[in-house]
This record gives C-alpha cells, structure tokens and sequence, in this order.
C-alpha cells in the first residue's frame, strides 16, 4: 500500500507538545499541516515550539535553512475544524478521554471526506472502543508516536476490530516515508510497548520493596551492567510517577486484575506525597538546586584470590573467563554437568538462575554460594552485582568480590533477592513480549523493533531470549514463581513451546 503523497494535507488536533511535535514531523516530510486547538494561543505556542525545534536542528548542521523555512510555512493555524475540510489525514493528539475522543472524530467525520483517514495517537484506549460509535469505523487507526515525536522513531500502527486493512497499511507506509520506524500493532491495553515495558519497572519496585539494594546500586546494575539507557528508578523519575502509576493502573484494570501488571504501592505512596520525579523536585532522587545523584554502594576493594577454577559450562557468562585471564589471574579448567560455576577462594561464583543463592546453597549442599546478575557484554561490562547465600562465611565473599575488582569490575551487593534485578527483569520482558506474540498483538520482529526504538533497550526482549535461549529464560521463571508462589511469573505457552523445542523467536 502507497503512502500517503505530500500534496495530501494533514490535520493535527492538539498543539501541545506531541501535537505539535507530529505537525513537526508532517510538514518537514512536506504535507501542509493544519494544526488546530479549542485554545487559539495554544496553537500559536505550538507553532513557536516548531520554528524552534527546526532552528535547533538547522544549528546542528541536521536541516537546512531553507528546508527548515519550507516546513514552518506549511504548518497553518486554524480557529475551526472546517477549514481542514481537504484534509486527507487527521491526526488527534487531544486529551485521554474516550468520550472527548469519539465526540471529536464523529464531528470530523461529517466534515472529512469519506476516505480520510482519522488517526489517534492515543497510547492506552482502544481503537476499537473509540471507533465503535462512528459512521465509518474503518477509517479509524492508532498512530502512537513516542515523545519527543520529531526525535522518537518508533510509531505504532494500531488496528481496532474494524480498522480496514488498508488503513493501516497507509498509515504504516506513510510513517516509514516520514522517518520514523513503524511496527504493526492489534489494540489491546498498552499496544506493545507499554504492555511489554511494565517488567522493567515492576520488577525494580519489588526487589527495592525486599529492601536488596538502594535505587541508585539498582539502576547501575541495570545501565552499567546490562546497557539499558537509564536504570528503572531515575526513567520512572524521568517520565512522572503519576503518569507512570496511571499507566500501570490502566493496563492492570483493563487486563481485569491480571497479577502480572500489579501497580505498586511504594510508586503510589510517592505520587500521594506529591513526589513526582524530576517535574516536581523529588521522586526517588531529589532534583533541587546542587542536588546530586547518589552513588551505587560499591563494596571496597579486597584482595584477590590467586587462583580460579572453572567448572563446568558458564553459558552466557562464558566470557568471563578470558576477562580474569587478561587480568594476569590463574584460570584452571575442569569439566562439569549442567550449569557451571567459578571456584574462587572458599567460594563457588555462579551466574542466577531465578533461585535465592540460599535456596541453591542448600539445594547443592554447599554453604559459601556467591550469585552474579546478568549482563549486556561479560567481556565488557564494567560492573557486576552479586548476592550472597545466608550460609556463605564473610571471607569467602571477600575472596569474590576481590577477585572480580582485579578484573576491572566494579561490585555491588543486593541482598539475597530471587534473580536479582537484570536477570528476572529481562526474563520477565521476555515472558511478556512472547505472550504478545502469542495473542497477535504483533510479530516477534515488531515487538524487538517496538521496544528498541520505542525505549532504547540493548536488545529487544525476543533477541535477549534466542541469546540466552528459551529453556534458560523459563527455568528462571520456573523458579521465581516457585520462590513468589505468584501467577506473575507464569510461563508464556509460546515460550514454553520454544524451550521444549529449542527453537528461537527469530530466525538464524
């Protein structure tokens, strides 16, 4: 299906920051663009935003001047819906509200020509809810983009029950043509990357709510360790706690209590106290005047041990052999079933697998058990989290966590939480994206590419289980809802299938 051609006029209702950032994105891809608010000055704050946008990107050397002129005197202010009346595509970026919404597009429909595509950039209500009262409900399509929209590439393609295939396609192809990456996405509570996300913040509220570690040591072992862009707690100060809270409230009421999508109580006791994040001073961090972030409790330095025996396969954690070799450390090799470890000292040091390191301490009958958390690159990652079993003795901890420093890592201590943070949260994303596959809501390569250029993530939640492998990635679930007794950690079918199989999600 063909784009939509640039002589086709655009029509954004909205001229807040995303409807002014997506009549950004129309016009410099050369549409006229009628942009419209009930609020006069709000479009012309929202045209001055634009022409500011542009001379930022023509300072960068990112956009001519002449080009960035073109686009701004595209972008038309009008005081009344019917001036758009050519308008072949209408974008609405107005307010959350299902009624606001469906009153808006049904008076739209009376004035657009049949054809015209009506688009809603709504990021939780259904397209099928919000088309269901129309005339023509297979004009009507989600058209997600992600804030800041002239930078953000991902645009999700949303289709109600009614959305026609045609509609989706165009709106798909013109997005590709504006810039932007777009996905195929069913309508359901969160589309993808608001439903798959919920982990990433969800499991960092509840191994802070274990009291493992501070907020700064997890976010370190989240960004440092596994490349995330930023760790869970400064992005859920970053985009609001009550914007974050109401998202996780709404995807959990409108997946009827679905244990998996839990809000949490700690995110609600902030956003009672007003504690919004960086908008309001405080969240987890304070933003005040020469306020800083505090530092991950890094253990101090210890000696290292002189020697270390490797046992066995460490599977994912394979490279960290050749990073202690290249550290002048004695690297011995011995053969070993099932999942490896290192013997460093009096210890064994051992990659998680969802269980408690007491829990594996006394399952292998062995007291001194260290467990390190996963990360993006073990060749060069510059920091490594642990936990320690009950039963392990100070000194052989010490004989570990002096070992890694002369590798050149920095570590830190969680308190002995099940999968520690990286591991569970990626398990969990993983679990999440499958099941997404699994329901239709999109293809595995849509729902890696959503949640790459939709949030920055390393690697999509798909390409992280083909390279951990699916059977790892449910024994980690296995054992943490063995260890919860929760439906949460309840395996996906389909990642259950890959793991019997040994098939991957994507092809080879």
């Amino acid at each position: 299906m063909r784009a939509l051609k640039t002589s086709d006029k655009v029509l954004v209702i909205g001229a807040g920051a995303m409807g002014s950032g997506i009549a950004h994105v129309a016009a410099v891809a050369g549409h006229t663009v009628y942009l419209y608010d009930m609020q006069a000055e709000a479009v012309a704050r929202g045209r001055a935003g634009i022409a500011k946008d542009l001379d930022v990107l023509v300072s960068r050397d990112k956009l001519g001047r002449e080009v960035a002129d073109a686009a701004l005197a595209r972008v038309l202010p009008i005081g009344n819906l019917s001036d758009a009346q050519d308008a072949r595509l209408a974008i609405e970026a107005v307010v959350e509200r299902l009624d606001v919404k469906q009153a808006l597009f049904a008076e739209l429909e009376a004035i657009l020509a049949p054809e015209a595509i009506l688009a809603t950039n709504t990021s939780s209500l259904s397209i099928t809810a919000l088309a269901a009262p129309l005339a023509r409900p297979g004009q009507v399509v989600g058209m997600h983009f992600f804030n800041p929209a002239p930078r953000m590439k991902l645009v999700e393609v949303v289709s109600g029950l009614a959305t026609a295939p045609a509609v989706a396609q165009t709106v798909h192809a013109t997005a590709g043509v504006w810039g932007k990456v777009p996905v195929f996405a069913k309508s359901t509570p969160g589309f993808i990357v608001n439903r798959v996300a919920r982990p990433y913040y969800g499991e960092a509220l509840r191994v802070l709510a274990e009291q493992a570690a501070t907020p700064a040591t997890l976010d370190a072992a989240m960004r440092e360790g596994c490349g995330f862009p930023m760790g869970p707690f400064e992005l859920m100060d970053l985009i609001g706690h009550d914007v974050n809270h109401a998202v996780s409230q709404s995807v959990y009421a409108a997946c009827f209590n679905d244990s998996r999508y839990t809000p949490h109580l700690i995110q609600q006791e902030l956003v009672y106290a007003g504690r919004l994040g960086r908008k309001s001073g405080q969240g987890f961090y304070a933003y005040g005047e020469g306020a800083a972030l505090p530092a991950p409790a890094d253990l101090p330095l210890a000696p290292a041990a002189r020697r270390v025996r490797v046992v066995g396969d460490l599977g994912p954690a394979a490279a960290l052999i050749g990073r202690l070799e290249q550290a002048g450390l004695t690297v011995e090799r011995t053969a070993g079933t099932g999942h490896g470890w290192l013997e460093i000292g009096a210890a064994r040091l051992m990659l998680s697998d969802g269980r408690t390191a007491t829990r594996r301490a006394v399952d292998s009958g062995f007291d001194h058990v260290v467990l390190f958390d996963l990360c993006l690159d073990f060749a060069k990652t510059p920091r490594l989290t642990l936990s320690a079993a009950d039963q392990c003795g100070r000194g052989a901890l010490t004989d570990v966590v002096g070992t890694l420093q002369a590798a050149s890592f920095k570590v830190a201590q969680l308190d002995d939480v099940a999968g520690l943070l990286a591991l569970r949260t990626v398990a969990m994303l993983a679990n999440e994206a499958a099941d997404a596959v699994l329901a239709g809501i999109g293809s595995a390569a849509d729902i890696d590419t959503a949640m790459r250029y939709g949030t920055n993530y390393p690697l999509g939640p798909l390409a992280w289980a083909d390279r951990l492998g699916p059977a790892f990635i449910a024994e980690v679930l296995d054992h943490l809802r063995a260890h919860y007794v929760d439906t949460r950690y309840r395996l996906s079918p389909l990642l259950q299938r890959k793991a019997l199989t040994g098939a991957t999600f994507h092809a080879h």
